[in-house]
């Protein structure tokens, strides 16, 4: 299984597959802001001021960004969202192996341990953003996260819960997503989703758990987000 600190990420091909890229924590750092998500200002993230200029800086790496925007250098509503949820109410997570899927920043993967998550599988295709998960872990002083690319066509033994903020922000990532969430509850997995009202989603299949008012990632306001769970 591989696993992450402040300094690097350790990287299992097995568990990644063929052709995974490590990119440098340095790249992480020099390019972001250190800031608190304004609805979980427990923790703290490598954010990104310049979206495009990061992007930019993403393609002079070696292999470049490829298609994927850097989604890894914000704190985004669904994911504030769960991260608030399992902060408030630690019982959902404590003493149980978690997997963050679409892990983005790494943020809700951070407030599962702080929730008391005794281990956390951090899932994400971006090989920026595993290395963003490993940046923020570090700056957190948070051991005990471990990073991994697709688990979607797979089924994780030994995860108790899922968390997955923002995964459903397109029908294609939707069409993927809802079957690996239907296995995993099948086989008795707690699932939550953190969404912000986004249309393809399925809320007559999901029970509402909890409910925020997320700032804004772009531009003053507020943004309702839900915390769904998969009966």
């Amino acid at each position: 299984m591989p696993f992450v600190t402040g300094e690097e990420i350790r990287v299992d091909p097995h568990v990644l597959g063929t052709g995974s890229r490590v990119v440098p924590s340095g790249f992480v750092r020099a390019h972001t802001r250190v800031r608190r998500p304004s609805s979980v200002p427990e923790v703290r993230l490598h954010v990104a001021d310049d979206v495009v200029a990061l992007w930019e800086a993403m393609e002079t790496e070696p292999g470049g960004a490829g298609e994927a925007p850097p989604f890894w250098a914000a704190a985004w509503p669904g994911g504030q969202a769960l991260a608030r949820f399992v902060l408030d109410r630690p019982e959902v997570v404590a003493g149980r192996a978690v997997l963050d899927l679409g892990a983005g920043s790494g943020l809700v993967a951070l407030a599962a341990r702080l929730a008391g998550a005794p281990w956390v599988l951090a899932s994400d295709v971006d090989p920026f953003s595993r290395a963003a998960v490993g940046v923020n872990a570090g700056l957190n002083g948070i051991a005990g996260v471990s990073v991994t690319g697709d688990v979607l066509g797979r089924d994780l033994a030994g995860v108790d819960v899922v968390l997955a903020g923002d995964v459903c922000y397109d029908r294609e990532m939707t069409e993927r997503v809802l079957p690996f969430l239907d296995r995993a509850r099948a086989r008795g997995v707690e699932v939550y989703v953190g969404d912000p009202g986004r249309p393809y989603l399925p809320h007559d299949r999901l029970a509402a758990a909890a409910v925020y008012e997320i700032p804004e990632t772009e531009g003053p306001g507020l943004r309702r987000t839900t915390v769904w769970r998969l009966p």
